[in-house]
């Protein structure tokens, strides 16, 4: 195909289309501004680097998770079938090596003939838009400001901006195995598990609230809750609704039985492996806004932790969204008065396009990926059904009548109501799996028919 994209930006969705284009024989240059220009979360220069967690979340057929990884994987996504070949123990979740994973990515995408890679920051939209036949930006939350800037100018600058917070890493010889247990939930005493716990007793547990209260923070604000990402709510902020709001969250403790008492814990924390070789063990749903000598000093407060070095500390950024409701279509296409004014079509993929995951930024660039396809065989459009749950998250993205827009993941939530819904919630949630696997295979069949994917 005598076609060139420019795609802005090598992560998560940057990196799917990129290669998605590629192997359709589209030529794609890609830029990614680091090393050149780094970012406060980012460590390594690879692209399609995890930098808030290495989990990609649930693989249960019969949950949200699941039903998306169930549209990558029908749909040959390249970085589910990397992040497969990466994969770390971690129960019902999909969690990856980071390292394994974007080194894969990094090595496909620089050795591919028809992607070239360009190592610095893109900030004029207009000049890379009219150098292309298609550019898409797929930069990010970490949008730099620069870029940030042209594109508020192509959207009125309507683009929204909230805090994300990321969890600490330790290392796993500095942890007191003696406290901590292997045990994933609901596994029993005599299952190993997937994960390590910190076990709680009341008095440890009060104490460590007190800490975590106490504690001196980076960005001296109490949030409001528009601030802050559900998903990616700081520990402190979550400990400020009231001092068991963590029991009964991150850390609650059901389904688990620390070994040493036959009981269940006040709380836990539970951590899990970064790496195939468990080197480093993440602090899960601990992302935080705390300074790194009180990190230091909070979280070895933790039972087994004492003793703790960390490999990351927690860290908390700004992160950057576009109103999508207003500013895309379902194709991922920007059509603002003066984005259609340009000759170039622009499209928006990932995060900075106002949708929150991992998996859904690789969908998110698979789908403007075929649109792009499509274009150059000339197919007409064909936008996922809204069974499946990329579309239903895409409808909801795409809907002017949204008002006050706020990220959001893949969740049930979202997905058209079902006919004679099962009371139960199992039962229900396997509805909308089966129901959607019927629009998958549908939207994936008239894909194929119009030459989009093999």
């Amino acid at each position: 195909m005598e076609k060139q994209v420019c795609i802005l930006g090598g992560g998560l969705a940057g990196s799917e289309c990129a290669l998605t284009l590629a192997e359709a024989g589209i030529s794609v240059r890609l830029f990614e501004m680091r090393p050149t220009t780094p970012t406060p979360v980012h460590r390594t220069d690879f692209l399609a680097e995890l930098v808030c967690s290495n989990s990609l979340k649930s693989t249960r057929p019969d949950s949200a998770a699941g039903m998306l990884k169930r549209e990558l994987e029908v749909l040959g996504s390249n970085l589910y079938a990397e992040a497969l070949r990466a994969q770390v123990e971690a129960g019902g979740a999909l969690a990856v090596d980071r390292e394994l994973f974007s080194q894969a990515i990094t090595r496909r995408i620089e050795e591919h003939p028809c992607i070239e890679v360009v190592r610095e920051e893109a900030r004029d939209i207009h000049a890379l838009a009219e150098s292309a036949d298609a550019l898409v930006i797929a930069t990010g939350p970490l949008t730099s400001d620069a870029l940030a800037h042209d594109l508020g100018a192509l959207i009125d600058g309507e683009y929204l901006a909230f805090f994300d917070a990321a969890a600490p890493i330790v290392l796993a010889e500095s942890l007191d195995r003696s406290i901590l247990f292997e045990q994933s939930r609901y596994e029993g005493m005599e299952g190993s598990g997937d994960y390590l716990n910190a076990p709680f007793t009341k008095e440890e547990y009060e104490r460590f609230i007190d800490l975590l209260l106490d504690a001196e923070r980076v960005i001296e604000k109490d949030f409001e809750t528009r601030d802050l990402f559900q998903a990616c709510q700081p520990a402190e902020e979550i400990a400020r609704r009231g001092r068991d709001a963590l029991r009964f969250g991150a850390m609650k403790p059901v389904g688990l039985i620390d070994p040493r008492t036959g009981k269940r814990p006040w709380a836990v924390v539970q951590l899990r492996r970064e790496d195939r070789s468990g080197q480093s063990y993440n602090l899960v749903g601990f992302q935080t806004n705390l300074r790194f000598k009180e990190q230091e000093r909070v979280f070895r407060a933790i039972p087994g932790l004492e003793h703790a070095e960390f490999a990351r500390f927690g860290v908390m950024h700004r992160n950057t969204f576009i109103n999508a409701p207003h500013c895309l279509d379902a194709s991922g296409r920007l059509i603002t008065p003066q984005a259609q004014a340009l000759s170039t079509p622009i499209y928006i993929a990932g995060q900075l396009s106002g949708t929150e995951g991992y998996c859904e930024a690789i969908r998110s660039g698979l789908n403007c990926a075929f649109s792009l396809i499509g274009e150059a065989v000339g197919a007409p459009s064909v936008i996922p059904p809204r069974e499946t749950v990329f579309g239903a998250l895409l409808a909801y993205a795409t809907d002017p009548a949204v008002i006050d827009y706020q990220p959001m993941h893949v969740n049930f939530g979202i997905l058209p109501p079902l006919d004679d819904a099962p009371r139960k919630k199992r039962e229900r949630y396997a509805a909308y799996a089966e129901r959607g696997e019927a629009a998958l295979e549908g939207y994936a069949c008239a894909l194929r028919a119009h030459g989009v994917i093999a």
